[in-house]
C-alpha cells in the first residue's frame, strides 16, 4: 500500500518516548496527555492563504534561515548539537517524539554476492549500532536490530539475532566454506571471488548522518573481506537506481506505519517490481506465506502471531540491516500561534500548518522547510518524503488517524461500515456532504470508485496491493456512499483502503500514461474559469508553482473540509 501517502502525509505520528529515555534539557516535552482523542470540530483552515515549502538542503543554512525568520517550520533535526542551537536562540519552540522510523542498509539480493544468505548475515554481524548511534546522535536515536520499530505493538522482542563481532562473522563464513584469497578477499564455496560493491547513499550536504553511516558500514564490510565503498550520489539520482534495480546496495529511511502488514510491501516477493517497495528484492516461499498470513489476518491474535513469525524469517534472511530508529525533532518559530503536538506528535503536521497564525496578527506566508530537492509531484510514482510533504497538503483519503489514540478517524467520509460478504468482507464508506475539489467541482462517490479502479487497472506499483484485493465497487450518489466488496478478509482493508489518496475523476480520465504525467506543467479549468493546473485534490493547500532549487508556492484552498469563511460559517 501507499505507506508514504497514508503515514507521512495525514498525521505525522509518534508514539510516547520510553520510560528510560532523558530527554535533553535544553528541550522541553509536553506533559503526557491522559486518554484523549481529537475533537476536530475545534480545528478551522487554512488560516493564512500563502504556503511555501522552501528548499535548503544545507543544515548550517536550515539553522540561519530559522534564527532569521527566512523559515517558520523546520522537521527533521538530527543533529544534537542543532537542537541545542535552535533552544538557545530563543526564537523557537522545539517539540520531541519517537516514531515509527526505521533505518535500514539494503541489499540487492537479486544477484552474487548479496544473494549469499549466510554473507547477508554476516555482514549484519559486524554492524556496531550502538557505538554508530550512541556516537553520531548523542541520544535521539535508538539502535535496533527489529525489522519494526520497537515502539510499534506488534515489534516482537524475541526475534533471534547472531553473535556480534568481526571474529564471529568471519567463523560463520568458514564454516560455511568460504575463504580469502591472498589479497584477503572473500571466495565463496564455488570459487567465485567477492566483487567490489558500492552503498549507494545521500550526499553529505543532503542527510551527513547518513553518508557516514555508509562510509562506516563499509569500513566494517572490508574487515570480513568484502570490498566494498560508500558512494554518494544525488538523491533523485539514488531513488532513481533503486527503483531500476540498479544498485549493490543502498541505505533507506522509512516511516513506517501503525499497522505491521508494511512488512508485506516490503519483503513479498509480488512487491518486487520496479518502483516497488521491496527493494531488497528478497523471495522466499516460507516468508511469503507468512507475509500472505499476516495481510490477511481475520483478527488481532492472528494478526499478531503472523507479525512474529514474519519477523524471525526475516531475521534469519536478513534482506536488510536495520541499524536505528530516530526520534523526531522539529522547530517552529516562537512568532507563530497554532503548533499542535501530542505526548505522540511533533509540530510539524498537519494540524499546526492549518492552524498557524502570527502573534502579532495579520497575514503572512508560512515558510516550511524541505531539505531536498523535489523529485515529481505525480502522486501515482512518487516515492519520496519531500515529495509527499507538497502532495500531503494536496490530497486526502477517506479515512485518517486520531493522532492522541492512533484510532481510526472520520475524514472525506464521515462513517464507515464492515461485515462479512461474498466472496470477502465488505466495507462501506458515506462520504460527508458537500465535498468538493480545489477546482471547486463535486467530489463524489464516482471519485473514490475511479480512483480505485484507476489504480488497479493499471497495476500502479506505488498503490496496487492497496486495491488489488478489491472484487467490485457500487455506488450510491443520492446517499453518498460507496460499498467496496474485497475478495477476502483482512484486518487491515479498512486501513488499506480507507487510507488511500482519492483523486478527482475529471483529471484522471485525461490522463494518457500516468507513469509520464506532470500534472504541474499541464493545465485545466476550475469550475470558476480560473486555469489552474492537473495537481487537483482535497486537501488545504492549492499548488501555484515550483521553482527549482528555491520553493514550491501554494496558496489556500478555501474548499478544503475544515475551512471556514469570515462568518465562521463552513465553505
Amino acid at each position: 500500500m501507499n505507506r508514504i501517502f497514508k503515514f507521512c502525509v495525514i498525521f505525522l505520528l509518534f508514539i510516547s518516548a520510553p520510560a528510560a529515555f532523558q530527554w535533553p534539557a535544553s528541550i522541553a516535552c509536553g506533559e503526557e496527555t491522559a486518554v484523549a482523542s481529537l475533537d476536530i470540530s475545534k480545528f478551522q483552515g487554512p488560516k493564512m492563504k500563502d504556503l511555501y515549502y522552501v528548499i535548503i538542503s544545507d543544515t548550517d543554512a536550515q539553522l540561519l534561515a530559522m534564527s532569521t525568520g527566512k523559515l517558520d517550520v523546520l522537521s527533521d533535526i538530527y543533529r544534537p548539537a542543532d537542537a541545542d542551537r535552535l533552544v538557545k536562540s530563543g526564537t523557537v519552540d522545539m517539540s520531541i517524539a519517537p516514531g515509527f522510523h526505521g533505518f535500514f542498509i539494503t541489499f540487492n539480493t537479486r544477484e552474487f554476492p548479496w544473494d549469499q544468505t549466510i554473507l547477508r548475515q554476516a555482514a549484519s554481524q559486524v554492524v556496531e549500532r550502538r557505538r554508530w548511534t550512541r556516537d553520531l546522535f548523542s541520544g535521539f536515536c535508538e539502535p535496533t536490530s527489529g525489522f519494526l520499530p520497537q515502539i510499534s505493538p506488534y515489534y516482537d522482542p524475541d526475534a533471534p539475532t547472531l553473535p556480534a563481532g568481526i571474529d564471529a562473522a568471519r567463523e560463520r563464513l568458514a564454516k560455511a566454506g568460504w575463504t580469502w584469497n591472498i589479497s584477503g578477499w572473500l571466495v565463496a564455496p564455488d570459487g567465485r571471488e567477492v566483487p567490489p560493491t558500492k552503498i549507494l547513499c545521500p550526499p553529505s550536504s543532503v542527510v551527513a548522518t547518513t553518508t557516514e553511516i555508509a562510509m562506516l558500514m563499509a569500513e566494517a564490510l572490508m574487515s570480513i573481506g568484502i570490498p566494498v565503498e560508500a558512494e554518494p550520489i544525488d538523491f533523485q539520482t539514488m531513488l532513481a537506481r533503486v527503483d531500476a534495480r540498479d544498485f549493490d546496495a543502498c541505505t533507506n529511511a522509512w516511516s513506517m506505519s501503525r499497522d505491521p502488514d508494511v512488512l508485506y510491501s516490503f519483503y513479498h516477493s509480488s512487491m518486487d517490481v520496479e518502483g516497488g517497495y521491496n527493494m531488497s528484492g528478497i523471495s522466499d516461499p516460507e516468508l511469503d506465506r507468512t507475509l500472505l498470513d499476516l495481510r490477511y489476518a481475520p483478527d488481532e491474535p492472528s494478526a499478531r502471531a503472523a507479525a512474529s513469525r514474519a519477523q524471525k524469517i526475516l531475521s534469519e534472511l536478513t534482506p536488510v540491516i536495520p541499524i536505528y530508529s530516530r526520534y523526531s525533532i522539529s522547530a517552529i518559530r516562537n512568532d507563530w500561534n497554532g503548533a499542535f503536538t501530542t505526548d505522540r506528535s511533533t509540530s510539524d503536521n498537519l494540524l499546526t500548518l492549518i492552524s498557524m497564525t502570527p502573534k502579532g496578527g495579520g497575514e503572512r506566508p508560512i515558510y516550511w522547510n524541505i531539505p531536498s530537492e523535489i523529485r515529481t509531484l505525480n502522486p501515482l510514482v512518487s516515492s519520496t518524503a519531500y515529495d509527499w510533504t507538497v502532495l500531503g497538503s494536496v490530497y486526502d483519503s477517506l479515512i485518517s488517524v486520531d493522532p492522541y489514540t492512533f484510532e481510526d478517524m472520520p475524514w472525506l467520509a464521515e462513517s464507515w461500515d464492515i461485515r462479512p460478504g461474498s466472496p470477502g468482507s465488505v466495507i462501506t464508506f458515506t462520504l460527508r456532504p458537500g465535498l468538493k475539489w480545489q477546482d471547486g467541482r463535486p467530489l463524489t462517490v464516482d471519485d473514490v470508485e475511479y480512483s480505485i479502479r484507476f489504480i488497479k487497472e493499471n497495476s500502479v506499483p506505488r498503490f496496487f496491493d492497496t486495491v488489488k484485493d478489491v472484487h467490485s465497487i457500487e455506488t450510491d450518489p443520492a446517499s453518498g456512499t460507496v460499498r467496496i466488496t474485497m475478495a477476502n478478509t483482512s484486518y487491515w482493508h479498512l486501513h488499506n483502503i480507507g487510507g488511500m489518496l482519492v483523486l478527482p475523476k475529471h483529471i484522471l480520465e485525461g490522463v494518457a500514461d500516468w507513469r509520464t504525467w506532470q500534472p504541474t506543467n499541464t493545465t485545466h479549468t476550475a469550475l470558476d474559469g480560473t486555469v489552474m493546473t492537473e495537481l487537483v485534490g482535497s486537501g488545504p493547500f492549492v499548488f501555484v508553482e515550483s521553482r527549482t532549487g528555491e520553493y514550491v508556492h501554494m496558496t489556500r484552498n478555501e474548499h478544503f473540509i475544515l475551512f471556514k469563511d469570515g462568518e465562521g460559517a463552513e465553505r
